[in-house]
């Protein structure tokens, strides 16, 4: 019986970008073992977790300061990002999965810092039997600055969209019994999102809030709010910090258009669920997200305050003047699926 163990030890924040990747891509892994009776399947994950993905599946509470994994029990290891700790034992088959390389746009990396993390993903290629990349772009990105021989097969497979319209959807607490229109960005609140240069449409639409849902721990959150409290509109942000999944599902179906100017992504979900329900979604023009957004997005050209309130009137003219457009949306979210990406890793297993 091969047996496949799958780190999922970023569930240990399951609300973060990797948490959900870790947990849905669990889940349809487990739905779509094609011969449980021959594929043994074991998830490595926190202790708190065990038994998330039900009882047709062993697990292995595993730590984030966990090293090598000095056990030949396993036939195929399955890191689920390129920052693990937590390695199998020599010779024993490695995919690894890379989301991004964002450390290389960072203004806060010192060059010998960025040469360090280069250096030790460089030593995970060289270990692993095969990669997966969640995008084209990153795809490109590691091919740039890494080096992955032609003889080591290396696979783009596309995140999926959890989000179901129809489903559960719960108003948030922080928001007020008569809702005003509003904006949504969804994702940790970090300088490499650029979520400060929405604030002038607050100037711009003085009646609409602007929601910046997601972990506001970082010091970019403060600079956030008092760039908000110069430009007059304090009043019209709110930062709740992270949300529910039924919340989240709730802001989506709720708000007027969805905004995502990030100077860096490997892949950028958020824009994927808003267009599920059919949102006008604006994003920047950067990294991966023209790639994931398609033609039917609307892109910020630069983040100068008149260039963006001028590009998201005209986009907002531009949904509202096509009947067919939120429905182009809704089809171009469903290319991305947790059941085709399972489907293809569950394919490279059998391959590897």
């Amino acid at each position: 019986m091969p047996r496949i163990f799958i780190d999922a030890e970023r569930l240990r924040d399951p609300y973060s970008g990797l948490g959900q990747f870790c947990l849905h891509l669990g889940h349809e892994l487990t739905l779509q073992n094609p011969d449980p009776e021959r594929f043994q399947l074991t998830f490595g994950v926190p202790k708190a977790e065990v038994g998330v993905f039900g009882d047709t599946v062993r697990y292995h509470p595993v730590s984030w300061h966990d090293r090598i994994w000095r056990s030949g029990e396993y036939d195929l290891w399955h890191s689920l990002h390129q920052d693990v700790s937590m390695l199998p034992a020599s010779g024993k088959r490695l995919i690894l999965t890379i989301h991004d390389l964002n450390f290389l746009e960072r203004t806060d990396y010192s060059i010998p810092k960025k040469a360090g993390k280069l250096m030790a993903l460089q030593r995970k290629i060289d270990r692993a039997t095969a990669l997966t990349t969640i995008s084209e772009y990153t795809a490109s990105v590691v091919r740039e600055h890494l080096n992955v021989p032609e003889s080591k097969p290396m696979r783009v497979i596309y995140n999926g969209a959890a989000v179901n319209p129809d489903g559960a959807a719960t108003k948030p607490a922080f928001l007020p019994a008569e809702v005003p229109p509003y904006f949504l960005f969804l994702g940790v609140i970090h300088p490499k999102k650029n979520a400060h240069v929405l604030l002038p449409l607050l100037q711009a639409f003085p009646d609409y809030r602007l929601i910046l849902a997601g972990d506001n721990t970082h010091d970019y959150a403060l600079h956030i709010r008092q760039q908000a409290v110069k430009l007059g509109v304090s009043e019209q942000l709110l930062m709740p910090g992270p949300v529910s999944q039924e919340e989240k599902a709730w802001l989506y179906g709720h708000c007027e258009a969805f905004l995502f100017p990030s100077l860096a992504e490997g892949f950028g979900l958020p824009a994927v669920e808003a267009m599920a329900y059919g949102k006008p979604v604006f994003l920047s023009k950067l990294t991966s997200l023209p790639e994931v957004g398609g033609m039917d997005a609307f892109y910020f050209e630069s983040f100068e305050p008149d260039d963006l309130v001028n590009t998201f009137r005209e986009g907002m003219m531009q949904y509202h003047e096509d009947p067919l457009r939120a429905d182009r949306l809704r089809w171009h979210a469903r290319r991305f699926s947790w059941k085709k990406a399972a489907k293809a890793y569950w394919e490279l297993y059998q391959e590897v």
